[in-house]
């Protein structure tokens, strides 16, 4: 299904361009407004929380000036993660909920995710019907100035969603004893991250929570993870958690200054849940899982489902095969237990609490071997280029020379202008060549 304006995970794109700009949100505001108003009549509420992107302040009262426009009463919550927004959306009962957020992307970039009240990333077929309304006329949707929505900002989306992340543990769960390095990516996770664990009784030590609205991933964040490696080196922390821009990634370190990927995270959760008879029917993870993992859980008779790529697409697997863990080696992990999307601390505590019953954080994740993998981002100017004849043949000259020695995946990516190349084998020479004979053709 080919979509004008959404991507793999919502809108995305650089400010003050094509889609990303006051003119364009007014718009998104309104066609979202319209649609979700339909689909309730006796209520009209939509929650909007951001991360710290100073191009928040621009894109923001235009998101809510489409939406009060369509007659939506609109709360707003400033700066709280994902998974806290799409929480709040469910428990306050709202027709939906936007994150305005271009998640892991630099500074420069913003965008969209939109929730439906059930806490969930909307469906392909309900942002077609979305987009189909962004194209219409404007004066088609605007309410009477009677009916226009109303506006209130709410201060406590940080506590509320603190609250709900602890009431999926025990009462008497604490983290006293453990030295936890926490680096937050001077984004949406800044306050409640720190918040949290010190609530717990941990001994935090906190990294990037100083945003200034153009330092969001710059240098810290999951995307760079070397920060937690380092502090947790230097002051002998027991695990470091970072998190992207809009925290619902997370990326973690053990206690040697090993860097765990969403991979090895998952896989560790996954022995957890089987031996405490928590895992329900298997994992899902994606094209971009690494083939370690599938050999993993092949041995120990876990089933394992590979989605496209996207959490959105994770999630919809997971719901249609029942299972109740899944995600990414980026870090989107979702717990399906206890929530709808991915929550890079939600996913720490579940790790955290494991580490309480008296495991090192090095023995909790060391479950099974990657095989090794490369990931190459080229930058292009239209990626349809990956259907150009010459590239096809490059993709399958490679795949013929990997066949039954690793695998290959070639693929858009969804919310930036670049083509991935990803190969994994154990013959590192073969890979590397199977590598530059489709960059040499996209080039």
């Amino acid at each position: 299904m080919t979509k004008k304006y959404f991507g793999t995970d919502g809108i995305r794109g650089l400010v003050n361009s094509k889609n990303i700009n006051g003119d364009m949100f007014f718009k998104f505001g309104l066609a979202a407004g319209t649609f979700f108003k339909n689909q309730k009549k006796d209520k009209q509420i939509a929650i909007i929380a951001k991360d710290t992107r100073l191009s928040g302040y621009t894109l923001e009262p235009a998101l809510v000036s489409g939406l009060t426009s369509a007659g939506m009463h609109v709360f707003t919550l400033g700066p709280l993660p994902t998974n806290g927004l799409a929480m709040l959306t469910k428990t306050m009962k709202a027709n939906m909920g936007i994150m305005i957020t271009a998640s892991h992307n630099p500074h420069y970039d913003n965008g969209l995710k939109l929730f439906g009240p059930d806490g969930l990333k909307l469906s392909d077929k309900i942002e077609k019907k979305i987009e189909g309304l962004i194209d219409k006329k404007i004066d088609k949707q605007l309410s009477t100035p009677r009916v226009l929505g109303r506006v209130k900002r709410l201060e406590d989306g940080n506590e509320l969603y603190i609250k709900i992340l602890k009431k999926n543990f025990p009462k008497n769960f604490s983290l006293k004893g453990l030295k936890i390095v926490i680096d937050c990516a001077n984004g949406a996770g800044y306050k409640s991250g720190p918040k949290l664990l010190k609530s717990l009784g941990a001994k935090v030590t906190s990294i990037g929570t100083k945003p200034n609205g153009l330092n969001i991933n710059k240098k810290c964040g999951s995307t760079f993870p070397k920060k937690i490696q380092f502090a947790v080196k230097k002051i002998r922390a027991d695990v470091g958690i970072s998190l992207d821009g809009d925290a619902d990634r997370v990326i973690m370190c053990d206690e040697k200054g090993n860097i765990v990927d969403g991979d090895q995270i998952i896989a560790a959760l996954a022995s957890r849940w089987k031996i405490k008879k928590m895992l329900r029917g298997g994992v899902v993870g994606t094209q971009m899982s690494n083939y370690g993992l599938e050999k993993y859980f092949r041995l120990k008779k876990i089933k394992f489902l590979r989605a496209n790529v996207g959490d959105r697409y994770v999630k919809e697997k997971m719901q249609k095969y029942n299972f109740n863990l899944g995600g990414e080696q980026s870090g989107h992990i979702i717990l399906g237990k206890f929530a709808t999307t991915g929550d890079g601390l939600l996913v720490a505590l579940e790790v955290l609490f494991a580490l309480k019953k008296g495991k090192k954080a090095s023995q909790f994740f060391n479950v099974f071997r990657r095989t090794p993998q490369i990931l190459e981002n080229i930058i292009v100017k239209d990626k349809s280029i990956i259907n150009a004849t010459k590239v096809k043949k490059a993709i399958k000259e490679a795949n013929n020379l990997m066949k039954g020695n690793g695998r290959m995946l070639v693929r858009k990516s969804g919310t930036e202008p670049k083509i991935r190349i990803m190969g994994e084998s154990d013959n590192k020479k073969l890979l590397i060549r199977c590598i530059k004979i489709i960059k040499k053709r996209i080039n």
